[in-house]
């Protein structure tokens, strides 16, 4: 299936996003050949023209595309890119991507990414249908998607007067990830897993995304927002959906789609005794935020899917600014069996039940821990683990950084990493207890696992993170 041709409409051109990862994205994109035909029109509010628009466009991939061959493309990349001046109104947008597409004829997709601030998100809509270019396009949006029920249905409302649902790629660049993908091959590609996927087998699961990052200049957009609504409302339930699902008629994007809207629909609304709040000491000392602030910085917790697969499964979800070490782990714990057969002080069940984790981090890995006897006379348990790494295959120079990969997938219409208005909503929905009534906010050091309270909350389990043994390098004999 040969692609289309493909306008990419990048609004908030000149920001930090689209320097980090959206034109070294599209750079390599193009390069590699998967969007052969590319153009791409730059607009913000900066004053710019098409030559200063691709010297900053050269200094963003320069910096930031790293060193595998992309550059080869920039000359000829280089021509494929325009400018729309803000100032100039619908218009003026109307003009550039029209004058982009001049050696076109027939049929190519418009792709509108809206690199641009929450509260800007619907002024560009209302510019893009005065422009008549929302009529058959595709349009990306960034997180948050509101910051409760009503803020959500009425941005959804609003969108979907200029826009159709099939239209809106709302990105989560978590999904993104190869390793969020791999959880969809791992349990419906493998007799082995699917059939223990399920409470009987499954004690716990936990889903972990500590940050070694602080908030840095986003100060006033976190403290309207905080690590509950930043995180875990726009990724972690997400991962928890790809986890939990039933397996899909086909994997076809539809189909998972209704697959992570059914969990949404079975999570049971957020407890707030079931929670617990953090905020890093130190953070009340940045500019631009309250001396007196409640804004969690830190937030775990446990929360339930009250279907047939998961009836009485604890899924436990951490995340946090300025924590210990950076990582993304996904653990699945598996119960553990009776231990009447094994002498006394054999080891078993010392170390914890058996797990499977994903590492998720760009460096994919997994693992599957388990029980074994230690060579010798007598019967003595250690733990074992068998593990695999993503850059032991042939093929790990073929991954793309997450934005690659969701742009790539706007511009074929593929919308299984994207989330739907309808599991927006209901993540907003089952948010509500804990929005309206949250628990105070616990103060924890900077470079800790978070408030002692976690303790008491994945009792009588308890975190994975960090990790007792190391992961083992696979380059290293032994």
């Amino acid at each position: 299936m040969s692609m289309k041709p493909v306008t990419v409409v990048l609004f908030g051109a000149t920001g930090d996003l689209a320097r980090r990862k959206l034109l070294p994205g599209l750079l390599h994109l193009f390069e590699s050949g998967l969007l052969k035909d590319l153009q791409v029109v730059g607009t913000s509010l900066d004053e710019h023209t098409t030559e200063s628009f691709v010297e900053l466009a050269h200094d963003a991939v320069k910096e930031f595309a790293g060193d595998d061959g992309d550059m080869d493309a920039w000359p000829e990349f280089s021509k494929r890119l325009h400018w729309a001046p803000g100032k100039e109104g619908p218009a003026g947008l109307r003009a550039a991507v029209e004058k982009a597409e001049t050696e076109w004829h027939g049929d190519n997709v418009r792709l509108h990414y809206l690199s641009v601030p929450p509260k800007a998100a619907l002024a560009v809509v209302k510019t893009l249908e005065e422009a008549h270019l929302a009529k058959g396009a595709r349009i990306i949006m960034e997180k948050p998607f509101g910051v409760d029920l009503a803020t959500a249905k009425d941005l959804n409302d609003k969108l979907h007067k200029v826009f159709d649902e099939s239209q809106i790629y709302r990105i989560d660049h978590f999904l993104g990830k190869e390793a969020a993908q791999n959880i969809l091959a791992f349990r419906f590609g493998n007799g082995l897993f699917e059939p223990i996927w399920h409470r009987n087998h499954i004690d716990h699961v936990q889903i972990d995304v500590p940050e070694e990052l602080g908030i840095d200049q986003r100060a006033a957009f976190y403290e309207s927002t905080g690590a509950y609504k930043d995180m875990v409302v726009t990724h972690l339930f997400q991962v928890l959906a790809f986890i939990a699902l039933e397996p899909p008629t086909s994997l076809s994007p539809d189909a998972i789609r209704e697959e992570k809207n059914k969990v949404f629909r079975s999570l049971l609304p957020i407890d707030p005794s079931n929670v617990v709040r953090g905020q890093y000491q130190g953070y009340r000392d940045i500019e631009g935020v309250a001396h007196d602030s409640e804004t969690e910085t830190f937030i775990a917790l446990k929360c339930f899917i009250d279907n047939w697969r998961w009836a009485g499964v604890p899924f436990f979800l951490r995340t946090g600014k300025r924590m210990a070490e950076g990582a993304r782990i996904i653990s699945i714990a598996f119960k553990e069996p009776p231990r009447s057969m094994f002498p006394k002080h054999s080891g078993v069940g010392d170390h914890g039940p058996d797990h499977l984790t994903f590492d998720l981090a760009d460096r994919a890995k997994m693992s599957l821990s388990f029980y074994g006897k230690r060579p010798g006379p007598g019967m003595r348990l250690d733990k074992l683990s068998m593990q695999f790494a993503m850059q032991d295959t042939d093929w790990a120079g073929s991954v793309l950084e997450a934005y690659e990969r969701l742009i790539y997938d706007a511009a074929r219409g593929d919308q299984t990493l994207f989330s739907a208005a309808e599991g927006i909503e209901r993540l907003w929905e089952v948010s509500t207890p804990l929005l309206d009534n949250p628990p105070v906010v616990r103060p924890y050091r900077q470079g800790s696992w978070g408030p002692n309270q976690i303790h008491q909350l994945i009792a009588p389990y308890a975190w994975r993170l960090p990790f007792e043994r190391q992961w083992r390098d696979p380059n290293l004999n032994g």
